[in-house]
């Protein structure tokens, strides 16, 4: 009777496969017949940034290498559901998770094991090299238009909401590329940009009704994507007439951004945050869809996404209003709605979310919370919505900063008053230096 080959498990993000992946493959394929338990773009989020390549791509690769003989999807950070599913004779995994974010699920692994006395195979990590070192050598060339635009398309299929902070800058694009925190073991980033058309306009110190053209604003963001990774969503206001349309999203796409929001306004646009809405108008359903149709009959990629903000409660218009609008944009070809709200609760746009979610419709929902501020993310995730755009905020934290520190200095007759308030300017440096250098 022929001997029943070992099972050995062996749990990878393989995103960037180096040397150390190739010494654990082949110890593991040294004990029996390795099977991967390949992370998903899910269980990865949970703890690090989304992978630079998708699970399929990284499936292609291992299941071509000759040291595996079976690739298997695991979908959370928890080893235990396909350990269960298997019950392996042996895990191989360097000796790296035995401190940091990674420490109880090693503990979870040895305890599962030990049910059926499978062991737990730790080579010594291979130093000086990881995933993590590799893609930050990566990130600093830069990244391509096209992997960057599929990343918002990866993110909303990955997390429970995509994050999104404006950026009116290359140094607030740095900002939100480079800033992650640990809390309560939860990995928290944002995981994109959102290029406004208000905080454009007041950069260049002019009115937000469509004053700055996009040409200005497009050649702008450039300078964002020269030094950025993430995904961007671009405030595209009305979209203009229907016969420029194309051109900007031609331009959009070629550049690399991920997504354009068109609003269902009509003529000189007034900021929607404004209390008198008088004059402002509401595109007919028909005219709007025919918007949102030629957007896209002209993006080229499927990761492109056309953006339909509803106006509705903006302009008193209710409920009922905004849900049929929000059925007929999505029956014409928009991959997402945004429902707009100026008022201080999220009473209305939960009401909205509630039924829309009831609709054979339905697409994945925007949220921008400028004037609801108080309400969580968990609560907007409760109701369905997929990404948060924080709108404005870079921009007005950094208005009273710079006034403060100009009248420090005009107070004070010098600058030294001010210095415990900003920051050095070797922070600044370092910041741009870690990230082009």
């Amino acid at each position: 009777m022929k001997k029943l080959k070992k099972k050995v498990y062996i749990g990878l993000s393989a995103d960037i496969l180096h040397e150390g992946h190739i010494n654990i493959l082949k110890i593991a394929h040294n004990l029996g017949e390795v099977i991967v338990g390949l992370l998903t773009d899910q269980a990865i989020s949970s703890y690090k940034k989304i992978p630079h390549l998708s699970y399929k791509q990284r499936e292609i690769v291992l299941k071509n290498m000759k040291f595996v003989k079976r690739v298997i999807p695991q979908e959370t950070l928890d080893y235990r559901p396909n350990l269960n599913l298997i019950k392996p004779d042996y895990v191989v995994h360097g000796d790296d998770w035995k401190s940091g974010i990674q420490k109880n699920t090693r503990k979870q692994v040895i305890k599962t094991l030990k049910k059926w006395g499978g062991k737990l195979i730790e080579p010594k990590y291979t130093k000086n090299i990881s995933s993590t070192l590799i893609k930050e050598k990566i990130l600093k060339v830069g990244t391509s238009p096209d992997m960057r635009k599929s990343k918002l398309r990866r993110l909303i299929e990955a997390k429970d909401i995509v994050r999104i902070l404006e950026s009116h800058s290359a140094l607030t694009g740095l900002i939100i590329e480079n800033l992650k925190i640990i809390k309560n073991k939860d990995y928290l980033e944002f995981d994109g940009m959102w290029s406004s058309s208000l905080t454009d306009s007041a950069l260049r110190g002019k009115p937000d009704n469509q004053s700055v053209d996009y040409s200005t604003r497009i050649l702008g963001l450039n300078e964002i994507l020269e030094v950025t990774t993430k995904p961007i969503i671009f405030d595209a206001d009305n979209g203009g007439r229907l016969e420029h349309l194309p051109y900007m999203i031609k331009s959009l796409e070629r550049i690399g951004v991920s997504a354009a929001i068109i609003e269902d306004k009509v003529g000189l646009k007034k900021n929607s945050l404004f209390d008198n809405q008088s004059g402002s108008k509401q595109d007919t359903i028909n005219s709007f869809c025919k918007k949102i149709s030629k957007a896209k009959e002209t993006k080229i990629s499927d990761d492109f996404f056309i953006i339909a903000r509803i106006e509705s409660f903006i302009l008193g218009k209710g409920l009922n209003d905004a849900l049929k609008r929000a059925e007929a944009y999505s029956k014409s070809g928009a991959d997402a709605i945004l429902i707009h709200s100026k008022n201080n609760s999220a009473k209305e746009v939960f009401s909205f979310a509630k039924k829309f979610k009831k609709s054979k419709f339905f697409k994945p929902m925007v949220a921008v919370p400028s004037t609801y501020s108080k309400t969580f993310e968990k609560d907007l995730i409760k109701h369905g919505f997929k990404i948060v755009i924080y709108a404005n905020q870079m921009m007005r934290a950094s208005y009273p900063a710079m006034v403060n520190v100009a009248k420090s200095i005009l107070i004070n007759k010098r600058s030294y008053n001010s210095e415990k308030k900003i920051s050095s300017i070797k922070e600044v440096i370092n910041l741009i230096k870690n990230d082009t250098n």
